[in-house]
């Protein structure tokens, strides 16, 4: 992968919450059109994920129905990177994977640049959707 785009995905704890934000494109569950939507992905063990703070998801939905979908990095880098959406449903991986996310939430200068409050582990457990982006190859020309 190109070195700039490598570096855009490499995220740490002290990145900013626009470092984080991208967009992806999946296609409808029930409607079979592409949609798009601004979320925040996340870095643990140089794997990178999508979830949020407990809740329904339209994007998780879209995602199990139709795993293809696009990643669209579009600060610092513009890229249309081609990936596939893993569910994660291991539990030990799971928590694993929310304990460091909320860890990331939970510091002291959070990405988001204000307090809020964290959800514990298990609201997380029992109620996030937990994606791990996989790359199939390069840009999207």
């Amino acid at each position: 992968m190109d070195p700039a785009i490598d570096n855009a995905l490499a995220i740490t704890p002290a990145s900013t919450a626009r470092d984080r934000t991208v967009d992806i494109t999946a296609i409808g569950a029930r409607t079979g059109r592409a949609r798009r939507i601004e979320v925040w992905f996340y870095r643990v063990d140089g794997q990178i994920f999508l979830t949020t703070q407990p809740a329904r998801r339209s994007w998780y939905a879209n995602i199990l129905a139709n795993p293809s979908f696009t990643f669209h990095l579009k600060h610092n880098v513009r890229a249309d990177l081609p990936a596939i959406g893993i569910p994660v449903r291991d539990p030990r991986r799971r928590e694993a994977v929310f304990r460091s996310v909320i860890a990331d939430l939970e510091q002291s200068w959070n990405p988001a640049g204000i307090p809020q409050p964290v959800e514990p582990l298990q609201q997380w457990m029992d109620g996030s959707p937990l994606i791990h982006v996989e790359f199939t190859e390069g840009p999207i020309s």
